[in-house]
């Protein structure tokens, strides 16, 4: 097996810092706008604020590749008297992780620094101690003591991402608060780039997509999907590693960090898709995984799958521990062979190449 470098990419690290949550993924479109618009043959942007980069427009068939490129985050919905402010939650925020956390507030005025707060353990009676937090028991101290000193610095509708940056944790392993979905925008951008450089090589016309808006229901990937006419896609996202305790692999799966892309197979996939995606993996000395899901997955690939009359579609994912927590692990090594299995799936693919079965 191939080892990579574990210098963190300067793209990757760029993207996993930038503030992104759905709905205001300004900052992540520039990074992309950067790494990717001066590599590729065409590049745009949509009213979803999805980036589209395209390789070699000319080719056939068409492959799509995407990776959403938005966060969860903390949505400010009201601010009560005394300067403190309630937030909706933007995706599956689990709230037993909030308290106690450093946030940053994206205003039209810069970043607001904040923490949030509920009652200290020491003040919930022995009944509360024991119940998740409700949304409404959470807040949001920016130390302001009116509301009207408050509304100086933020609105209503402004967003809060965890202030949690990216780190090399231990060896290849990365430790951030958004390698979902940041890892698998990566991978689709930088396989994008990749091919740009061997287009002479490629049958196919590649178009790589960074999508807005998965974490509240794939909404960018499903503009996309209509958008571009492709013969093949891969969605590329994040899954659960269980190699860690409390995982009963009878109801998850085995699934490890270090162990390679994991390659979905079940209804939301192409079979022709899978057996090309195993085929090169195993040419090119790629470790992988496979996952088993009988209905729709999680991720881009439902919206890709039924996208212009039905398009043959995979679904790849980077392992990674603690989804949706503020600290979430995922091994270099994975995010570097996704993206090298993606290149060889894609040189793969010959002129004219379908995917009906």
């Amino acid at each position: 097996m191939e080892k990579t470098d574990t210098t963190p990419p300067a793209f990757l690290v760029d993207l996993l810092n930038a503030r992104s949550p759905s709905g205001y993924e300004a900052e992540a479109q520039a990074v992309v706008d950067r790494a990717v618009q001066p590599a590729v043959d065409e590049y745009r942007k949509d009213t979803m604020g999805n980036r589209i980069a395209t390789v070699n427009p000319s080719g056939d068939p068409t492959l799509l590749l995407t990776g959403h490129m938005d966060e969860l985050g903390l949505l400010i919905s009201y601010i009560d008297d005394k300067g403190f402010l309630y937030f909706e939650t933007v995706g599956g925020i689990d709230l037993q992780t909030v308290s106690g956390r450093r946030v940053s507030i994206l205003t039209h005025n810069g970043v607001v620094r904040g923490v949030t707060g509920r009652r200290a353990i020491h003040l919930l009676n022995e009944e509360e101690r024991k119940q998740v937090p409700k949304r409404e028991n959470l807040w949001i101290d920016i130390g302001a003591k009116t509301k009207d000193e408050a509304l100086q610095r933020v609105r209503i509708g402004d967003v809060a991402v965890y202030d949690h940056t990216f780190e090399l944790f231990h060896g290849s392993l990365g430790v951030a608060r958004a390698f979902d979905n940041k890892s698998g925008c990566y991978v689709v951008m930088e396989a994008t780039r990749r091919l740009a450089a061997m287009k002479d090589a490629l049958a196919a016309k590649v178009v790589g997509v960074a999508t807005a808006q998965e974490e509240i229901g794939c909404r960018g990937a499903r503009t996309v999907a209509n958008l571009v006419p492709a013969h093949f896609a891969l969605a590329v996202d994040v899954g659960h590693a269980t190699d860690h305790p409390e995982c009963d692999n009878r109801r998850f799966g085995e699934f490890k960090l270090g162990g390679g892309p994991i390659i979905t197979r079940g209804a939301n996939v192409n079979p022709l898709v899978f057996d090309r995606l195993t085929a090169a993996a195993e040419e090119n000395g790629i470790p992988f995984q496979i996952e088993a899901n009988a209905r729709p997955t999680a991720t881009d690939g439902r919206e890709l799958q039924m996208g212009n009359g039905g398009v043959a579609t995979g679904v790849l994912s980077v392992p990674l521990r603690y989804m949706h927590t503020p600290s979430e692990i995922v091994d270099l090594e994975d995010i570097e062979n996704t993206v090298r299995l993606i290149v060889a799936f894609a040189k793969g693919l010959e002129s004219g190449a379908r995917g009906d079965w």
